[in-house]
C-alpha cells in the first residue's frame, strides 16, 4: 500500500506484489526480509534522477513509471516459486534458487537505472557498435559495475538473514549471468519497433506520440517482460549450478 501510494507500483502491480509477497513469508519471514529489500532498493534507484532518467531514454523504452502486474511477476515470480519449493520441502537448494533469480531482476535494475546516468555512449552487447541511451541490448562499463553491485546486494542479504552459503554464491553468479543475458536477449530477440511519425526506434506498441509502431526486428511476442523473465530464469538455473561447485 505504501509503494501504490509513492506510485512505485500500479494497481495491478500491488496486487501482484502483494501476493509474492505473502506467499514468499509462507516460507519464512527471511524470504520477506530478502524480497522486500530487493523491492525498496530497486524503488529507490528508479526514482533517483527519474526525470533526467527519462529525457535521456526519449521514450524507447516500453515501460517506466509504476510497476505493473506483468512486471512484477516477470521479476519476481521464480522466486515465489522457489519460496513454495521451501516451504513444502526444506532444502538449500531453494534459497539459491531464489537468490539465484531474484539477483538476476535486480542485478538488470541496477545496471538499467545507474547506465542510463552515464556519461559513455552505450554499445550493443552483441556487435559492440554504438547505440542510443535506452536501446535494449545496450551496455556500459558503469551498467555493468551497477550490475555486479545489485548482485551483490542480494548476496549480502542472503547472508545477513542466515540464508546458507550456497544461496550467497548463487546470487553473485546467477546475478551477473541473468543480467549479461538479460542484455543479450534484448539486443537479438527482443521485439524491436519503429515510430515512423517520430523516426525512432522504440519498445512500445503505441508511441507515446499516439502513433502505433511496427516490428522492424526481433521476435513480435516477445517483450521486456518477457526477456525479464527468461533472464530470472537463467539466473536461477545458472545461480543454483555454479554454486553447488562452491
Amino acid at each position: 500500500m505504501v509503494a501504490r501510494r509513492l506510485q512505485s507500483l500500479s494497481g495491478s502491480g500491488a496486487v501482484a506484489a502483494a501476493a509474492i509477497g505473502a506467499i514468499a513469508v509462507v516460507a519464512g519471514w527471511s524470504w520477506g526480509v530478502v524480497l522486500i529489500a530487493y523491492f525498496v532498493a530497486a524503488s529507490v534507484l528508479s526514482r533517483f534522477r527519474a526525470s533526467e532518467k527519462e529525457s535521456r531514454t526519449g521514450g524507447r523504452l516500453e515501460k517506466g513509471g509504476a510497476r505493473d502486474a506483468a512486471q512484477v511477476l516477470a521479476n519476481g515470480a521464480i522466486f515465489a516459486l522457489a519460496a513454495i519449493g521451501s516451504a513444502t520441502s526444506p532444502d538449500p537448494m531453494w534459497q539459491a534458487l531464489g537468490a539465484g533469480a531474484l539477483a538476476a531482476s535486480a542485478a538488470d535494475t541496477w545496471a538499467t537505472e545507474i547506465g542510463t546516468l552515464g556519461r559513455a555512449a552505450p554499445r550493443s552487447i552483441l556487435d559492440w557498435s554504438p547505440v542510443a541511451v535506452g536501446t535494449s541490448g545496450g551496455v556500459t562499463a558503469i551498467g555493468f559495475a551497477g550490475g555486479v553491485a545489485g548482485a551483490a546486494s542480494i548476496a549480502l542479504v542472503t547472508w545477513l538473514v542466515g540464508w546458507s552459503r550456497i544461496a550467497t554464491v548463487a546470487a553473485l553468479i546467477g546475478g551477473v549471468v541473468g543480467c549479461v543475458l538479460d542484455s543479450a536477449i534484448g539486443a537479438s530477440l527482443q521485439a524491436r519497433r519503429w515510430c515512423a511519425a517520430c523516426g525512432m526506434a522504440t519498445e512500445q506498441r503505441l508511441h507515446g506520440c499516439g502513433s502505433p509502431t511496427t516490428v522492424t526486428g526481433g521476435l513480435r511476442w516477445l517483450d521486456n517482460d518477457g526477456v525479464n523473465a527468461l533472464s530470472t530464469v537463467a539466473g536461477a538455473l545458472f545461480g543454483a549450478t555454479g554454486a553447488r561447485y562452491f
